[in-house]
């Protein structure tokens, strides 16, 4: 099947009282949407990347009482697992879609990665459109454009990477849950490629770190 687009009824599943309730939703609701966008993109990666590349989908199995705020996909070049590697996310919170390269905390290297960004800053900034957001911690909505942060922002961002165990590296899109993009399945998935395209440069400087 091919993917149609997200619907309403796809974030009112973060409404849903009770882990149990959520994570049926999730299930029925979003994880077969998530299979079909992430075949897809999978297979564009490989190619570009010029490796294999693997789907995860998140199966929030820790979770025993709180249910989870958001749900995601990741795509990495491990097919175990993603939260130790530099990987890239499509997933839903509430009220928008986020399409990222994420680097977070579990990452082994991380203190060697936010060198490498850092001392190719300028190459860093110029990758990196205006538009689009960074956020350093994966579990809040939050996120700031790199036009908002600016020269000194993105510097104090890869320092805080560097230097803060707990802090990550988040760089991608925000898509509202309104917006029209995420009702047309096709035109949604080539935002997405579009995005992760950006984005390869600075995923291979992250691998090469």
């Amino acid at each position: 099947m091919a993917f149609t687009g997200f619907s309403q009824s796809d974030f009112d599943t973060f409404s849903i009282d009770g882990l149990e309730g959520r994570m049926e939703a999730i299930q029925s609701r979003i994880q077969p949407k998530f299979k079909e966008i992430g075949e897809t993109l999978t297979e564009d990666l490989s190619s570009i990347i010029g490796s294999e590349m693997f789907l995860h989908i998140a199966k929030h199995a820790r979770r025993s009482v709180n249910p989870p705020k958001d749900t995601w996909l990741a795509i990495a070049h491990n097919k175990r697992g993603y939260k130790k590697h530099p990987h890239f996310q499509v997933g839903l919170f509430d009220d928008h879609v986020f399409i990222w390269l994420a680097l977070i905390y579990e990452l082994p290297n991380k203190n060697e990665i936010a060198k490498a960004f850092l001392k190719n800053k300028k190459e860093v900034k110029v990758l990196i459109p205006e538009d689009y957001v960074l956020s350093m911690d994966h579990m809040k909505k939050e996120a700031d454009s790199l036009g908002e942060l600016g020269d000194k922002g993105l510097k104090a961002s890869l320092e805080r990477f560097r230097d803060v165990k707990k802090a990550e590296f988040l760089v991608g899109r925000h898509i509202p849950a309104n917006d029209p993009l995420l009702k047309d399945g096709k035109r949604f998935i080539e935002f997405t490629k579009e995005t992760f395209e950006t984005l390869i440069p600075l995923y291979k400087m992250a691998v090469n770190a």
